[in-house]
């Protein structure tokens, strides 16, 4: 079964874009710097040559993985979504209830989570806990120091 993911236009733009560096920058290089060993004589002894072929082993690898995350990749079609309503690419501030802390984050596919950007992954707990709900919806979330309460203030679409 395939493993889907979800992305943003710009997430997926993003995986092609080092797909295509990979494949048009780093292979090439690999290449020349197993070819520069290779005429250096003795492979059997030639560090150099096992070190870059190693590195295209791994290359590959890479180049693999990110041409199966994009042949699986979706690309959310944010303007079918309730936009009342947490849900993945919504943009939603909340207030802590025992400090009266507020913060606003985003829901974004794990692969697109960026915590400076207030960018938290749909998949962590404090967006699990808020999926679904709206303006007003109080929810819990399960923390290390104990359960959290918060209020959701507002949700909108970036």
């Amino acid at each position: 079964m395939a493993n889907i993911k979800y992305y943003s236009q710009e997430g997926l733009d993003k995986l092609k874009n080092d797909l295509n560096h990979l494949i048009s920058v780093e292979r090439p290089r690999i290449s020349q710097q197993i070819a520069e060993a290779r005429d250096k004589g003795d492979l059997s002894e030639n560090a150099e040559y096992d070190a870059a072929k190693e590195a295209q082993g791994l290359l590959e690898i890479k180049i693999s993985k990110l041409q199966e995350l994009i042949i699986n990749a979706r690309v959310v079609d944010e303007s079918k979504m309730d936009a009342e309503k947490v849900l993945l690419f919504s943009k939603a501030t909340i207030k802590n209830l025992k400090n009266n802390t507020l913060m606003t984050y985003t829901l974004v596919p794990e692969t697109e989570a960026d915590l400076k950007s207030q960018k938290i992954s749909v998949t962590s707990p404090i967006a699990t806990a808020m999926l679904g709900k709206k303006k007003g919806d109080k929810f819990d979330v399960n923390a290390p120091v104990g359960i959290l309460s918060f209020e959701i203030i507002d949700v909108s679409r970036d």
